[in-house]
Order: C-alpha cells, then sequence, then structure tokens
C-alpha cells in the first residue's frame, strides 16, 4: 500500500486537525458534511486501529465487500443514541397501548362491544354510515355513488 504524504497549509490545517490523518487519501474519501467513512473489508481488517480511532472520533465507518455495503462501525455515544431514541419509541407506543386498553375496559365500551356482536347486518350497515358522517367520511357524491352501486348489485342479483 503506498502512502500519500498530506502537506497542512493554513487553509486546510483546520480541516485535517477535523478529520484524522489517512494513509490512503483516495481510497478512504470521508464525506464532510455526514462525517462517513468507507473501506473494504480487506482494508478494514489490514488498518483495524486507524478504522477503529475515525469510529471513536464520531466518524460513522461503512465497510463494504464486493462493492456493497456490508457492516456500520460507529462510537459508544452515537450507539447508546441510536438505542435510547429506540426506548424512548417503544416507552411512548406502550403508552398508547395502555390508554386504548383503559378506553376499552369501560362499562360503555363492552356495551358497545356487545351489540355491535349482537346486531345483524342492516343494523351494522346503519352504525357504519352514522360513524362515516360524524368523521365526515361521507359526503353527497359518495352516498348517490353508493346508491347507484346497490341497484347495481341488486339487478345482478335479480338476473342470477
Amino acid at each position: 500500500m503506498a502512502k500519500m504524504r498530506i502537506v497542512k497549509t493554513p487553509s486546510t490545517s483546520k480541516k485535517l486537525s477535523k478529520l484524522t490523518m489517512r494513509r490512503n487519501v483516495g481510497r478512504h474519501e470521508i464525506r464532510r458534511r455526514g462525517l462517513e467513512a468507507s473501506y473494504t473489508a480487506t482494508e478494514a481488517k489490514n488498518e483495524f486501529g486507524h478504522v477503529l480511532e475515525q469510529a471513536i472520533q464520531g466518524i460513522t465507518v461503512l465497510i463494504t465487500k464486493h462493492h456493497s455495503p456490508r457492516a456500520v462501525l460507529i462510537s459508544m455515544d452515537q450507539f447508546k443514541a441510536l438505542e435510547a431514541a429506540h426506548q424512548l419509541k417503544l416507552n411512548t407506543l406502550t403508552e398508547q397501548f395502555d390508554t386504548l386498553l383503559e378506553r376499552m375496559q369501560t362499562p360503555k365500551a363492552r356495551r358497545g362491544m356487545a351489540a355491535a356482536f349482537g346486531a345483524n347486518n342492516k343494523q351494522l350497515g346503519k352504525a357504519a354510515v352514522v360513524a362515516a358522517r360524524k368523521r365526515g367520511l361521507t359526503t353527497a357524491s359518495n352516498t348517490s355513488r353508493k346508491k347507484l352501486g346497490k341497484s347495481a348489485v341488486a339487478a345482478a342479483r335479480k338476473r342470477a
């Protein structure tokens, strides 16, 4: 592996101090905005100390094999942040589920479910229309289309 010499000038010294000094600059481009480096699996194995140091500094290291991404190496801080975000989402979902379950356990909800399971098709249809109107899902054009659809279904039943 050929080593490339990096010359520090006043304008580039800040950029180089933020990023890490790299030996094989052409192959290991670091995307400056996202702080991401890419290595092949063999290069990562051969330069593991350097790759690990980049990850510790907060640079996301992408490891590829046969030109496709296979693994990512991140710092513990980044990992803990990802883990905390996952836990926060799980806690939110748990709270929402508990709230919904509480609402379903009330006597009014139980009576409603008993009525729904005991209802015939006509009663269920009326209840669905009432609920749709409450939510604003049905308009005059929708109801006229439904009537046309029902008449077409009735005509097909008569033919059969």
